[in-house]
């Protein structure tokens, strides 16, 4: 189906002049409307807005391309709208956006908006084609525009786009482009790395790995006779085709802004031999990554997964202190358990929890080497939360959420190792590897480390322990200010379990002031990180905005792990913020005079707080300091490439 069958004189706008964002939207859907393609307005606007939500549809260059597929739409159609002042669509590279169009497809009408989108990002990335749709003086031009461009790009097949091969029958360079959602850079940086060889006169063929599938496959023969190959890809392509080739990895923004080089570099020879190991193809860089970097992308790979359980568990949690308070139970060491519906609630949250750092681990591990490395990982996250089961070595002592970072990484090495040395195995054994020798000693190693680990740990808890009561009768206030930290430096680690158990050892004893400290310390963290996420939204991902939300939950119900996610992806620029505010908090608290005779609950036991408004002036400050320090210590984020 082509652009221009879509388009009618009735759903374009020229030189409009849209406010913002929201206001863009509400013009493009009117226009859709006057095209007559749309059955139900307000549900083909939630589409638009539903999709805006994961994300600007603003793809820099001046494009904005919202788009929806629901039964609000009738058939396909398309908007458009010039815009030339430009307008604040949230873009990609923070610049306005001049050019707007605006998809419809319905539910049964196949993938034609992903067609549609990437035909419409390939024409689009032409400069001189963006320019021509500015200066087109009616919609007729405009139409003619698209016309003449469409029927240049795509003369016969839309969906393939082959190369023009070498006077030898050569394609000299192949590409793949992918992207996280496999919609706009994905064809933005095919259309740059075509248009950069044409511009050097090096025949390229790119293979683009959409969400409509994958296009312009590059065949057996095609890699056998070039050059190199070029992977711009911000997600996993299939990598065991290049084994033996040059070949270059690198993010999917390369492909759009250096293509020029990355094609040079081909043909100059300076890329790596490829030799395929099981890596993923963003992990594959040839020995041109640096090592932080890929300590950060296994470090992701583990939060991604341990997310859902931090977020599905703690609301569980917190609908738990709800029911019991409503319930009218006593705040007492039961409370969140005491009724059967708040028990249930709880008891399902902790299960969550208590998947949560084992996951992190694993995947960690996996990332790093990939199925062997998740068993060590998972097995070794396990035994941080729970301890070594071995009273002999240290007893059960857990060692938590850094204990759980370990575990990941060193087991994930660990394995990788063990790779190696096994490949000088008789081949005959290659069948029992994975499912027996990896799995076998990798289990061992990791029991052993852990066993290590977790003693030692403890060795830090008893310290700690033994430093607060030393000092609790020295100085009150920087003891609340200690204690506050210590709850927001590890987030369920041995120093927020060592303050912990300390505050509630103090309540046993009739000490309510310390309590009270431990618990406003760390309730902060993920408030502070909450309010981070709305007020200061450029400092953090789409994916770390979304989830920040559910934090203001746990921190008024004191599940300080909603933090966790946030520490683990930037500990350095995290921790100490939160730390700081947390320490503000507990500080006050403990100068107020604020009491608490409940060892959880969070804002469900603020009945039994003594000064509870002071109480609510600590948490406040608290988390007020700690989201300015966010501010100030994280860079601004770029926007993820779609």
């Amino acid at each position: 189906m082509r652009i221009v069958d879509l388009l009618s004189k009735e759903s374009i706008q020229l030189n409009g002049s849209p406010k913002n964002k929201a206001e863009a939207i509400d013009m493009l859907v009117d226009l859709q409307v006057k095209g007559g393609n749309i059955s139900d307005k307000e549900e083909y606007k939630k589409g638009i807005l539903a999709r805006e939500e994961h994300g600007s549809t603003a793809v820099g260059e001046g494009i904005a391309i919202p788009h929806a597929k629901n039964a609000g739409v009738k058939a396909p159609s398309l908007a458009a709208m010039t815009v030339p002042d430009g307008v604040d669509y949230e873009a990609l590279d923070d610049e306005p956006s001049n050019i707007l169009f605006m998809i419809a497809a319905p539910v049964d009408g196949g993938d034609v908006h992903l067609d549609v989108l990437s035909r419409l990002m390939t024409i689009l990335m032409d400069e001189d084609f963006r320019a021509k749709l500015l200066a087109a003086k009616d919609k007729e031009e405009f139409l003619k525009v698209i016309d003449d461009m469409e029927s240049e790009k795509y003369p016969d097949k839309p969906e393939e786009k082959p190369a023009a091969e070498a006077s030898d029958g050569k394609i000299k360079v192949l590409a793949v482009t992918a992207c996280p959602t496999g919609i706009a850079h994905t064809y933005m940086a095919a259309e740059a790395l075509e248009k950069a060889g044409k511009k050097l006169g090096i025949t390229i063929k790119v293979e683009t790995n959409g969400s409509g599938g994958t296009k312009n496959v590059l065949t057996k023969d095609e890699i056998a006779a070039c050059d190199g190959i070029i992977v711009a890809a911000d997600k996993s392509v299939e990598m065991s085709r290049f084994d033996g080739k040059k070949v270059i990895t690198t993010k999917v923004s390369d492909g759009i802004k250096i293509p020029e080089e990355l094609i040079n570099r081909i043909e100059s020879g300076d890329a790596p031999v490829y030799h395929h190991t099981g890596a993923k193809a963003e992990e594959a860089s040839g020995g041109k990554e640096s090592f932080g970097r890929k300590l950060y992308k296994h470090l992701m790979n583990g939060v991604s997964n341990m997310l859902p359980f931090t977020v599905a568990g703690g609301i569980f949690i917190a609908v738990a202190f709800l029911i019991d308070t409503i319930a009218g139970v006593p705040q007492d060491g039961n409370f969140g358990s005491a009724t059967a519906a708040a028990a249930f609630f709880k008891t399902i949250g902790g299960f969550a929890f208590n998947f949560m750092v084992p996951v992190l681990a694993g995947y960690i591990g996996k990332s790093i080497a990939d199925r062997p490395g998740f068993l060590v990982g998972l097995v070794g996250g396990f035994l941080a939360t729970t301890g070594s089961t071995f009273a002999s070595v240290g007893g059960d002592v857990p060692s938590g959420f850094l204990g759980a970072l370990l575990a990941g990484f060193v087991g994930g090495y660990l394995m990788l190792g063990l790779e190696k040395l096994c490949d000088k195995m008789p081949r005959a054994l290659n069948g029992i590897k994975p499912v027996l020798i990896y799995p076998l000693i990798g289990l061992g190693m990791i029991a052993v480390i852990m066993c290590a680990v977790n003693p030692f740990m403890g060795m830090i808890n008893t310290g700690l322990s033994n430093f607060l009561t030393s000092m609790g009768s020295s100085s009150k206030i920087v003891l609340g200010c200690i204690l506050g930290a210590m709850m927001s430096i590890d987030m369920g680690g041995p120093f927020n379990k060592a303050a912990y158990v300390f505050g509630t050892a103090a309540i046993a004893s009739g000490n309510y002031d310390i309590m009270a400290a431990v618990m406003i310390g760390g309730m902060v963290p993920p408030i502070a990180i909450a309010l981070s996420t709305t007020f200061f939204k450029s400092r953090w991902t789409e994916d770390e905005r979304k989830s920040g939300l559910v934090n203001y939950i746990m921190g008024l119900s004191f599940v300080t792990e909603g933090a966790i996610p946030y520490a683990a992806a930037d500990p350095l620029r995290v921790i100490p913020s939160c730390a700081i505010g947390a320490a503000v908090a507990g500080g006050i608290s403990m100068a107020s005079g604020c009491t608490l005779m409940a060892p959880h609950g969070g804002v469900f036991v603020f009945a039994v707080v003594g000064n509870w408004p002071m109480y609510l002036v600590s948490l406040a400050a608290g988390s007020v300091v700690g989201m300015l320090l966010l501010a100030i210590l994280k860079k601004k984020k770029k926007a993820a490439a779609k």
